[in-house]
């Protein structure tokens, strides 16, 4: 069977929780933290990105085969592993750069991602405040980004706050792991 590759981009908070939440996502090939959505022009740091002023949300960028993984479901991951009904917010994470965004790639993402959010809002007692929009440029974040969980396991945010989004993952979509 061929591969049908394709990529999404999508923020959720952290991107070092989205990250290693794709990186066990049977048919997902490849994962990179960084940065999009933002009103700076040119490639902004780590640093820029956490005062909140450029505007960037932190965001992965996810490259699968469609032949193993659909879109959709993607999306379904995305949705129930964090909490896209909160604005501008994860957990103990404030401000623009964690909100929940799906930047679409093309017109067809853009239908599939709002169909998926109204079947998914039945989920939640609140409205889900899902950002959808365009891709505007994606910035690849800074290498010790990269692989966070995977090299920072013991580390408190991970333990506190990725191994149970991971716990998460494995309760909701077993069928989906790698």
């Amino acid at each position: 069977m061929s591969k049908n590759i394709q990529v999404t981009t999508i923020g959720g908070g952290c991107f070092w929780c989205t990250e290693a939440v794709f990186q066990k996502v049977k048919g997902v090939e490849k994962v990179v933290s960084g940065y999009a959505g933002g009103k700076v022009p040119g490639k902004p740091t780590y640093r820029e990105i956490c005062s909140g002023l450029t505007g960037h949300a932190e965001v992965i960028q996810i490259t699968f085969d469609e032949n193993l993984i659909s879109f959709e479901d993607i999306l379904v991951i995305f949705l129930t592993t964090h909490n896209p009904t909160t604005l501008n917010r994860q957990g103990a994470d404030v401000g623009t750069q964690y909100r929940s965004v799906i930047f679409f790639h093309n017109d067809l993402q853009q239908e599939i991602a709002l169909k998926t959010i109204q079947k998914v809002q039945g989920y939640y007692a609140d409205k889900i405040v899902t950002e959808i929009t365009p891709l505007p440029i994606f910035y690849e974040a800074e290498d010790y980004h990269q692989n966070y969980y995977q090299n920072n396991k013991t580390q408190g945010y991970c333990e506190y706050v990725i191994t149970p989004k991971l716990a998460t993952l494995r309760k909701l979509h077993a069928d989906k792991l790698a």
